[in-house]
């Protein structure tokens, strides 16, 4: 396990490896010979003087094996690991460049990027060439192996201890691909390892785990029975599925929503209070996204659609977030609407909501109904309670506006509240610091509700798997 604190330092390390070796498909114990012996090959080639580390963004490069050998005079063996930071250059706004710093918002742990590299030519006599007779047809196999390793440094960690973890951990990856590889060998056909970076609940570390590419989470579900056994997790919920992948906090998302605005907010001043937040990592879906045009009837479907991207990124469904249209078929289908309700600009509600994530995703929910908006600010210990143990975000519809609760900051003591709201009747960019500071995601009093209005809240319930 690699461990990760707030102050740390991540240095990670990739690159492809090529491997390669000759099998004899009438020979099982050949072939696996064959294979076991071409990862040790590479686990030779990268505790050998010719690995390099090239860090990114930076002229630094760094010989671990060769006695701790730079390109920087200063960066020696014994150098703080931290040194390594004044010599990375990130963009600073156009073209013009600067040291990397630690952003003062960013709660988790910085990244260091290098390359794997190795030297083509390596020093001393050349070997001779072997040659070898082969009478037997063979099968020739190569692919590529693309490792993906990571040490986390703090405390007294130096440059020379960080280099040493990342080579140990990249032997102990390509141990991990072999075992692998063997595992889902079918004859003279490999599939290739991939490596998964895990962050553990209620836990600092990092836990890599290997997968064989193109073989879905629905048949690894022994593998990862043992993860949790091994790590002493509960069985209620996924932590090794592909889409409960660590995300490393230099990388972004592909398909550009945003992640977890409520994030980068101060907490609320509310004396006594706790707060009880949603778990795990959902994107903020709003109005006049996906070149759809809901502004003023699309808010509930965006607080669904947020909704399902949780289950999605909690890894819980494969199903891509259901789009407008496919929102409006899955209550058709049901038999909640007619055929002519598909394609229109109709609101929907919790009701709609809770039967359309049981209808596509098979997530069950409980309605919560107030009917005046004053009675909320009374409904704190159901919904404490619900962040606690459900960690869903919630939808909440009443009059003709709906919202996301994300949580609440609630005093048991003096029954004060404020509500963490994610607001669908946002028509802007994907502006992080226009949705924070504007109150498009906020912390907000009773008074934020209509306190005439009845309302209903569909609180989604997490499935027992994993």
């Amino acid at each position: 396990m690699v461990h990760t604190e707030n102050n740390s330092l991540i240095f990670r390390l990739r690159g492809v490896l090529e491997f390669s070796c000759q099998l004899d498909s009438s020979n099982e114990t050949q072939g696996q010979s064959a294979i076991s012996k071409s990862f040790q090959t590479l686990r030779t080639r990268v505790s050998s003087e010719s690995l390099v580390f090239s860090v990114c963004s930076s002229p630094v490069l760094l010989w671990p094996n060769k006695s701790f050998h730079s390109t920087v005079e200063n960066l020696t063996e014994g150098a703080p690991y931290r040194d390594i930071q004044q010599y990375i250059e990130v963009e600073d706004g156009g073209s013009k460049k600067s040291s990397k710093k630690r952003d003062k918002k960013d709660t988790g742990p910085s990244v260091v990027n290098l390359k794997l590299l190795l030297e083509v030519t390596e020093s001393g006599d050349s070997a001779s060439l072997t040659l070898c007779t082969v009478t037997k047809p063979q099968h020739s196999l190569k692919m590529p192996v693309c490792v993906d390793c990571v040490f986390s440094a703090s405390g007294q960690d130096t440059l020379g201890s960080v280099c040493s973890g990342l080579v140990g951990s990249l032997c102990n990856q390509l141990s991990d691909m072999e075992e692998v590889v063997l595992k889902y060998r079918k004859s003279t056909s490999l599939l290739v390892p991939q490596p998964f970076h895990f962050q553990l609940p209620e836990s600092a570390g990092l836990v890599t785990v290997i997968y064989p590419a193109g073989v879905p989470d629905s048949q690894l579900l022994a593998v990862r029975e043992e993860l949790h056994e091994k790590y002493g997790l509960p069985s209620d919920r996924p932590c090794f599925r592909r889409a409960n992948a660590f995300h490393f906090p230099d990388e972004a998302y592909k398909d550009g929503y945003l992640r977890n605005p409520h994030t980068h907010l101060n907490t609320p001043n509310v004396e006594d209070a706790k707060l009880y937040v949603v778990k795990g990592v959902y994107s903020y879906h709003h109005y006049m996204q996906d070149r759809v045009d809901d502004n003023g009837w699309g808010c509930a479907y965006r607080s669904l659609q947020t909704i399902c991207s949780w289950f999605q990124q909690q890894g819980y469904t494969d199903r891509a977030v259901p789009t407008h249209t496919e929102i409006q078929q899955a209550l058709v289908d049901v038999g909640d609407k007619e055929p002519p309700f598909v394609g229109s600009r109709q609101w929907i509600g919790s009701i709609e909501v809770q039967a359309v994530l049981n209808q596509l995703l098979g997530v069950t929910s409980k309605i919560l109904f107030v009917s005046r908006g004053s009675e909320l600010a009374s409904k704190g210990r159901e919904l404490a309670n619900h962040f606690d143990t459900m960690g869903t975000p919630i939808m909440i519809g009443g009059g003709v506006l709906a919202h996301t609760i994300l949580g609440v900051a609630w005093s048991e003591i003096s029954g004060q509240i404020r509500f963490l709201i994610l607001d669908p009747h946002y028509t802007g960019g994907e502006d992080l610091q226009t949705i924070t500071e504007k109150g498009w995601c906020g912390w907000k009093g009773p008074e934020f509700w209509d306190q005439n209005a009845y309302y209903n809240l569909c609180l989604p319930q997490i499935p027992k798997t994993i």
